[in-house]
């Protein structure tokens, strides 16, 4: 009998040093759970503040904190309306990345429900 093959990922090293720099800030940025909620709720489109603490449970102080470092690293993009400001996610790669790795936690079973 033969054992089957594992599956394995391939390890790309040869890579330059400044795409593992990169993708390290990247992970940083969202390093926050806070912060995944935010790009969570701005995945379908652009929202106002108002919008995104009536979903989200925090202070508009730690809301505003979140939304300046996503903002200043590049991931989302803002405009003002009046008294409202409304964010959106500007860097693509964002979603689809959040997507991949919440997905894989949650089919895995790597959390406990609450």
């Amino acid at each position: 009998m033969t054992k089957p093959k594992e599956h394995a990922i391939p390890c790309d090293l040869d890579r330059p040093d400044e795409v593992f720099e990169l993708a390290a800030e990247l992970f940083r940025v969202m390093s926050a759970p806070m912060r995944l909620k935010i790009i969570s709720c701005l995945c379908d489109g652009e929202k106002n503040v108002s919008y995104l603490l009536s979903k989200i449970g925090t202070t508009q102080p730690n809301m505003s904190q979140h939304l300046n470092t996503l903002y200043k690293n590049g991931v989302l993009g803002k405009r003002r309306d009046g008294v409202q400001i409304h964010y959106r996610i500007i860097d693509d790669r964002i979603p689809a990345l959040c997507r991949a790795v919440c997905t894989k936690i949650e089919t895995e079973g790597s959390f406990k429900a609450a």
